[in-house]
Order: structure tokens, then sequence, then C-alpha cells
């Protein structure tokens, strides 16, 4: 299906508007698996025309995602990676530990970015970094876009690495999202170290339910937490 090409549109607005000098692209992946971690990758690409075809990774095929991604590294003028892991967002919740993913992200970077793009519609990094939220940020943004690209890439390979001693759960092709053959593996063996235990799909599984992790707030109240899908799918 044909797509727009994204730009540095973004990017020029908060450079004017801001006087920001460095601007990183910032997307997340794992937000709604079931096991491994979220992930988030920080990306600074200047203003230099971006490689061909890139986009939203969710857009592009496994065999151009993967080759593309081999591309960004270098074209990039800097990238980092930050992950929060099936712990740590059972005991934060979603919205904490993607900050917290985000934030490891940003500092690992070389230079500190004057403002950051992130995709989506909810501000989750918050202060003090200086940000502008866009929608579908991953199509339209060139420094989200190629974080996009990144992110995703290196999620598959360390779900890919995990499921080699799980190989039921059939990791390397769902990365610990929901899919047939994880449900049936969770349903027979139960979850694995790798996921997260308060996650709803646990409520559809009986012999597992009381593995399950229930995050409470000091008044007693129990948080929604945010992105969960349940066992019917």
């Amino acid at each position: 299906m044909p797509y727009e090409p994204p730009t540095h549109t973004v990017e020029r607005s908060l450079r004017a508007t801001t006087g920001a000098k460095i601007v990183a692209g910032v997307d997340e992946v794992g937000r709604g698996a079931w096991a491994g971690p979220v992930t988030v990758c920080a990306a600074i690409t200047g203003l230099r025309r971006p490689p061909e075809g890139l986009t939203d990774s969710k857009l592009l095929t496994i065999k151009r995602r993967t080759t593309l991604a081999e591309e960004l590294r270098t074209w990039v003028t800097s990238y980092a990676l930050g992950h929060a892991s099936p712990e740590e967002i059972d005991a934060l919740g979603m919205t904490a530990a993607l900050r917290l993913a985000a934030g490891r992200a940003l500092e690992a970077l070389p230079v500190r970015p004057d403002a950051v793009i992130l995709d989506g519609k909810h501000d989750y990094l918050g202060a003090p970094w200086r940000v502008r939220t866009v929608i579908k940020g991953d199509q339209s943004c060139v420094a989200v876009a190629a974080a996009s690209v990144i992110a995703k890439v290196q999620r598959d390979k360390m779900m890919a690495e995990l499921g080699i001693d799980h190989a039921d759960f059939g990791f390397a092709d769902n990365a610990g999202y929901p899919s047939p053959v994880h449900k049936a593996a969770l349903a027979e063996r139960g979850p694995t170290p790798h996921h997260r235990l308060s996650w709803a799909y646990l409520d559809a599984l009986p012999q597992w339910r009381h593995l399950k992790k229930v995050r409470s707030w000091a008044d007693g109240s129990v948080p929604e937490i945010e992105g969960q899908l349940g066992f019917d799918f």
C-alpha cells in the first residue's frame, strides 16, 4: 500500500518555535505484549534526507525492516535503546515503565536532546524533557520512524533469543504478543520467567491464576494497567 514518506516538518517547527538545536525522535515497541520487555529507541537524525522506504516499522516486511535497521544504525546521527523489564512493568504499570525505558534511552544518547518528538497522543515522558507528541509520528516524522524501525528489530531479536529456551511459545514469531501458539503454550505450561504476571491473560488460566501479581495504591485501590490484552483475541 502506498504511503507518504516521513518528513522533518515537526523537527523544523520545534527548532523554529523553541530554539531547539538537537531533536530526538522516540518510539516504543512491546507495549501490548504478554512477555518480554517494553523497548524504547531514541534517535537523532538531523535534517538529512532519510533512506529510501523509511516508515513505521509495522508497515514493513520483516526482510525490509531488518535491512533498513542495519542501514539506519549507521545513517542516524546517534541512537540509543532503553528497556523496562517484565518485573518493572508489573511493579510500576505500563505508563511508568515506558517513562523509565524512554528515560534510559534518552540518557544513553551521547548528546542530550533539547526537544523530543514522541509517537502517540499521550506524553508518558514528561519533565524534564521538552516533548512534542505526534499521532502516527512513526509514519510522519523521520526521527520517530527511524526509532520505530530500530526498536522493533532489536526487540524482535531479543525475543527470539529468549525463545530459544521456550520453544513452545513461539517468541521468534510472535515476539511475546498474543498468538494461537503462545496461547496454547501458556495454557499447558504456564508463564515463563519472561512473562508479565500482572497482565489480564492470567485471568483466563485457572491453573496459573495464583501467579498473578496485582499492584495497588496506598489506599488499597487497584489501578488499571494500560495496554493489556486479555486471553480472548
